[in-house]
């Protein structure tokens, strides 16, 4: 099974820029993309949700990707808004977040065969 920090494999494209694109969670907008990472092991993004939650960023795990629409620019998770806005606050000065993350995203790992 492949880890929740990796793209689901029918999702991987090579040097795919996903900054700038809208964030769809199940039920509805969250935000845009303002950093991804791609790395093996550790694919992420950082989401910007505006004023949705009062300006906070979320780092939401590669794995809950659903799907990647290109020609609208969107990307689409498995998560709920809620889910999305009861995770810890993303800190661009604190780059060690995999255990906090790790802790928190677990449950959804368990869930990325339906993706």
């Amino acid at each position: 099974m492949a880890s929740i920090w990796d793209y689901p494999t029918s999702l991987v494209q090579a040097n795919r820029d996903l900054v700038g694109y809208d964030v769809e969670a199940t039920d509805g907008h969250i935000g845009k993309i303002d950093e991804a990472s791609n790395d093996a092991g550790r694919a992420h993004l950082v989401v910007d949700t505006g004023f949705w939650i009062f300006g906070k960023k979320r780092l939401i795990p590669a794995g809950v990707v659903r799907s990647i629409d290109d020609d609208y620019q969107k990307v689409h998770i498995g998560l709920t808004k809620d889910e999305v806005k009861s995770a810890p606050d993303f800190d661009e000065q604190r780059r060690d977040y995999r255990d906090e993350y790790d802790t928190y995203y677990a449950p959804f790992g368990s869930q990325r065969t339906s993706f």
